[in-house]
């Protein structure tokens, strides 16, 4: 997974979305895009296929024309992701980007591009920006900063309901009428515990300018078309806050080891360029707190390294 991003973590081709690598989240979250997380951290691993382009930038091919220029924090995001960005500044992406802007000393700039497949030969790689947000940890084909937070997929549903359902191994569920992100692990779960016929899936990959299945799933479950809405965390923390406190959001950490469902999410800059990464690093940890705050005001469901819930 690479990216954390439309619909799952991290994102897969920011597997890059994210969404495996996170199966992207099909995967699982690569850039969640998850879901952009793309983790993506999202593509499924945040899914099961990247869908990642190819990165092949060494530090040995670059001249002296390459350089990168540090006046500005020049950011690739897409304008149309929230929660992770929008063109408008809306998304915690925006405000993490803000943070490290302010910490650098340098305006913020943007190059926007649809969190969709071709996203990183067309910013990163095409050195369009320097940084990429929402990068599923230890993703190929960028080099991965450190964690700044993780985070898992989660069931959504109505607290008027009081179901008390926080697995997909509930028999219950086959009771009940499922919205599942299409290609995520938890959409593998699902089919393996033969709920299929229960379920409604909502698309990985999309353009986010037209489409918002997140949303889209969370807006049925209060609707009352779904009883439950299983879908990457940042996604689904987000769009249940759009609801007030109607909704309960469970992180889903008690499936099976052998199918992941939390991931480390990370910042991805070019391979070769680890000074740059050491640098983003540095503020990442100076800034944690603060970068904490702003996930925990967008609903983000944040866990430790061994996936206990942070408060």
């Amino acid at each position: 997974m690479a990216r954390s991003g439309a619909a799952g973590p991290p994102s897969t081709e920011r597997s890059r979305r994210r969404r495996h690598r996170p199966k992207r989240t099909a995967w699982e979250p690569t850039r969640c895009s998850v879901a952009k997380c793309i983790f993506v951290p999202i593509a499924r691993p945040v899914i099961a296929a990247l869908l990642w382009s190819c990165l092949t930038v060494h530090a040995s091919s670059q001249t002296p024309a390459e350089t990168p220029d540090r006046s500005a924090l020049r950011v690739c995001a897409d304008p149309s992701g929230l929660p992770f960005s929008n063109d408008k500044g809306d998304g915690f992406e925006n405000k993490v980007a803000e943070l490290l802007a302010r910490k650098l000393g340098v305006p913020l700039q943007y190059t926007w591009y649809p969190n969709s497949v071709g996203f990183l030969r067309n910013t990163l790689r095409a050195r369009r920006c320097d940084l990429v947000p929402g990068i599923v940890s230890g993703a190929e084909l960028v080099l991965s900063t450190n964690p700044y937070y993780r985070s898992s997929y989660v069931m959504v549903t109505r607290r008027a309901d009081a179901l008390g359902i926080d697995s997909i191994g509930d028999p219950r569920l086959a009771a009940l009428r499922i919205g599942v992100t299409a290609g995520t692990p938890p959409a593998d779960l699902v089919a393996q515990r033969g709920l299929m016929a229960r379920v409604r899936p909502y698309h990985l990959q999309v353009d986010t300018r037209a489409e918002a299945p997140g949303k889209q799933m969370i807006d049925d479950l209060a609707a009352g078309q779904l009883d439950v809405a299983i879908l990457w965390g940042p996604i689904g923390g987000y769009f249940a806050r759009q609801h007030g406190d109607t909704m309960q959001v469970s992180p889903l950490l008690k499936e099976p080891k052998s199918t992941r469902m939390s991931f480390h999410i990370a910042m991805g800059v070019r391979p070769g360029e680890a000074e740059w990464k050491n640098t983003v690093n540095q503020l990442l940890q100076d800034d944690q707190g603060a970068i904490n705050d702003i996930l925990r005001a967008y609903g983000v469901p944040l866990l430790d390294a061994r996936d206990n819930p942070l408060p």
